[in-house]
């Protein structure tokens, strides 16, 4: 899809900048003990993910900017929240928790990095996007749990989905990693067969 020629200033990219704001919200409210307004503001900034890209592709405003801004802010979004919610003894969320869901993301931002930079393709896979919506689904339970600390299902609820949301995040990283070998080790095959 050509980049070069939709303005950076579109609604798209606005969308992004807004989830962007919203996602440091979080990160601000989570550790401040306001976690409806966390709570509220998350799941804004989670649900809107798909907007922004439906709009530069229905619309034709594709950037080169959108391309790198818009998975950026979905890091944030999900990282960030991770490393707030460490910060409440109550969440059940434990540095090495975080520091697996962040780890993941640059290692696969790496990987994608250097195998689309030398011309190959590493788009994301539904493995990538079920681990997301199951991160979202683990903060939205821990927030819940937060809010009515004394329900108990609510809190069952919310460990169940991180510890599903840890497992699948390192799965989701291996697999990743895997993808990448087997795309690295074809490259040379194929440039051999130019020659």
């Amino acid at each position: 899809m050509n980049t070069s020629k939709a303005s950076i200033y579109n609604v798209p990219n606005a969308l992004t900048s807004v989830r962007f704001i919203l996602a440091i919200a979080v990160m601000v409210l989570v550790p401040m003990g306001h976690f409806i307004t966390a709570l509220i503001v998350f799941s804004i900034a989670a649900s809107t993910d798909w907007i922004d890209g439906y709009w530069a592709r229905k619309y034709g405003q594709v950037t080169k900017l959108g391309r790198i801004f818009d998975p950026f802010v979905d890091k944030i979004i999900i990282c960030g929240t991770f490393i707030a919610l460490v910060e409440v003894g109550e969440s059940g969320v434990l540095s090495w928790m975080a520091t697996i869901v962040v780890g993941r993301e640059l290692l696969v931002t790496s990987l994608r990095g250097m195998i689309e930079g030398s011309g190959g393709d590493f788009s994301a896979s539904q493995l990538g996007k079920w681990k997301m919506v199951l991160q979202c689904a683990a903060v939205i339970a821990i927030l819940f749990a937060l809010i009515f600390p004394d329900v108990g299902w609510l809190k069952l609820m919310g460990q169940i989905l991180l510890w599903a949301a840890i497992l699948l995040t390192l799965y989701s990283g291996f697999d990743y990693t895997l993808a990448a070998a087997r795309v690295m080790s074809d490259q040379p095959a194929e440039s051999e067969k130019d020659q």
